[in-house]
């Protein structure tokens, strides 16, 4: 018997296991929406701007490994969610994203909202089409969740007329798909591996690089183990954070431009560099020709194309970060790295990962007490300094997560993606570390957290600027803050150095913009309050906001300058 589309895409959805969409309604997609609206099978969020859409599924799909869907209508919705597309291709989140677009006959005539949405982000998904003819829509549907879920994860978006939606045709949903040219690799090959072991087991001074595939494999188990067995020391990318223990004795600290000292120099001296699930990109390698040379590296990851495009490896291997790590752990035998890890500890009492502790509230001082408040949860980030800091000092362990904006680096992701992971996880606490730039790009998203009862603790670094690009004018512009103060109003004077006691009031008022939508806010000056504030933002059953005012001249250090090798860290203003 024949259906419409609109059923057939509801009962493709149930099929998949799906039971949150993150959906905003508009002309094309209301066929669809009123489907939805028969089944108390899926629960349909409505959040405030596409955006914010996307970036809540981003958070819902990362915190529980499942494939996140959306629905936006044509035009301006889809135009909306291309950020989230991009910051979700960059950083490997499935989701399945459908585009409401208007009737067969109207494509290319300019026609109301009318967009080629497929073709405008054909380089940010993984796969893009427009339902042509309603008998393929299951089959595409199937395949949209396939390609989302399989191999390297990420987006994939699927663009559906109004009549294909209103359209009768077949009402099976394949139970699987065959697609011609895609062949995710689920195996790893021996012959390399064995290459790759024999190079780590030669090593004076082996050295594992982890990224975020460890996370998206959900290998930190396994990879704890291999690193254990082995004694080899460990540092992480900031998606890779996490990957084992940070408070493990094997664990030296993220490397990268806001590296720890230690790590990147264990980087730049080890002889061999085995590396898992990460793409080596500009953040990790700085100057390519200065990038680990003393070692051979080793490349584990599950898409080819990343293998060998920024930095050329000795050993490349195709595999899952899971498959490949069970097989090494067949072979593993403890290496002699006393000498070596003992250097490593050296580097790290030369220049400690430390903020100062003698000049009021610092950021560190905000993590640590995050730290020692929560002893589960799962800790987003928005974009910018706080997301650094946060990367330095937030601690995690087996019972806590850590989700950020990595490659495309997209400012007001922390808050949408904290509420799409608080829905998912709905008894775990869920901690957004933002700052005020950030925070203000989705505040709008406030609603949606309080009308679906979703409770995020939202740690809020409020230094009145524009902080990472104020950091780099310090540093390299001759403090001509151009564009970053946040406070500045049009009677300023043109030459501002920094803030004084005749700059204007902030605006907003984070506390009272916080209970104007029904939230809670508190505002934190001094680190005896740090706590008192978190205890309290605890116990509240709906979202609080903890203004934290820090000082403007707090910068993230160390730091290197893109471009300029690793090694080469200022580590002090």
């Amino acid at each position: 018997m024949d259906i419409t589309g609109r059923k057939l895409f509801v009962k493709a959805l149930i099929e998949e296991g799906v039971n949150t969409v993150f959906a905003y309604p508009g002309g094309m997609v209301t066929d669809i929406l009123d489907e939805l609206y028969k089944t108390d099978v899926i629960d349909l969020v409505l959040p405030r701007h596409e955006q914010g859409l996307i970036h809540e599924a981003e958070g819902y799909a990362k915190s529980t490994g499942n494939v996140g869907v959306c629905i936006v209508t044509s035009g301006p919705g889809a135009t909306n969610i291309i950020t989230g597309l991009a910051d979700a291709h960059y950083d490997s989140i499935p989701l399945v994203c459908f585009t409401g677009q208007v009737p067969l006959g109207l494509i290319g005539n300019d026609a109301f909202q009318e967009v080629d949405i497929v073709g405008m982000t054909r380089s940010i998904t993984k796969y893009g089409v427009t339902v042509r003819d309603r008998k393929d829509l299951g089959r595409i549907i199937k395949m949209a969740f396939h390609i989302a879920r399989t191999g390297r994860p990420g987006p994939v978006l699927i663009d559906i007329p109004k009549d294909i939606q209103t359209s009768s045709g077949p009402s099976e949903y394949p139970k699987s798909v065959n697609i011609r040219g895609y062949k995710p690799n689920e195996t790893v090959h021996i012959g390399q591996l064995k290459k790759g072991y024999k190079l780590l087991k030669g090593a004076k001074r082996p050295l594992f690089l982890l990224g975020g595939g460890i996370n998206i494999a959900r290998a930190n188990e396994a990879m704890l183990s291999l690193a254990e067995r082995t004694q080899i020391p460990v540092v992480t990318t900031i998606m890779g954070k996490g990957a084992v223990p940070t408070n493990h004795p094997l664990y030296i600290g993220n490397s990268g431009m806001h590296g720890k000292y230690a790590a990147n120099i264990a980087v730049s001296q080890c002889d061999v560099l085995f590396s898992i699930g990460t793409r080596f990109n500009d953040r990790i390698t700085g100057d390519l020709n200065e990038f680990a040379p003393k070692a051979k590296i080793v490349h584990v990851d599950v898409d080819t194309a990343s293998i060998s495009r920024n930095v050329v490896v000795d050993v490349p291997i195709v595999a899952d970060a899971n498959l490949a790590i069970e097989k090494l752990l067949e072979w593993a035998e403890p290496q002699k790295t006393e000498k070596w890890i003992a250097q490593i500890r050296e580097w790290d009492k030369e220049n400690p990962l430390e903020m100062r502790r003698d000049k009021g509230m610092t950021p560190q001082m905000i993590m640590e007490q995050i730290n020692e408040n929560f002893e589960e949860g799962i800790i987003l980030t928005d974009v910018g300094q706080h997301q650094m800091w946060a990367t330095q000092y937030i601690e995690l362990n087996e019972k806590k997560q850590f989700i950020t904006s990595g490659g495309l680096g997209t400012m007001g992701f922390g808050f949408p993606a904290a509420i799409g992971a608080k829905i998912a996880n709905p008894k775990k606490p869920v901690i957004c570390i933002s700052g005020d730039g950030g925070m203000q790009m989705n505040i709008q998203e406030m609603a949606t957290s309080i009308v679906q009862e979703a409770p995020v603790i939202v740690c809020l670094l409020n230094n009145y600027y524009l902080g990472m690009v104020r950091q780099m004018q310090q540093l390299w512009y001759g403090k001509r803050y151009e564009a970053t103060c946040l406070r500045r109003q049009k009677g300023c004077p043109r030459d501002c150095k920094g803030p004084g006691e005749n700059c204007p009031p902030y605006t907003p008022d984070f506390v009272k913009l916080a209970e104007s939508y029904g939230a809670k806010g508190i505002r934190v000056f001094q680190e005896e309050e740090i706590a008192p504030a978190l205890l309290q933002a605890k116990q509240n059953n709906v979202t609080t906001i903890i203004e934290f005012m820090i000082a403007t001249e707090d910068i993230v250090l160390p730091m290197v300058k893109g471009g300029n090798p690793m090694s080469e860290m200022i580590l002090s203003k």
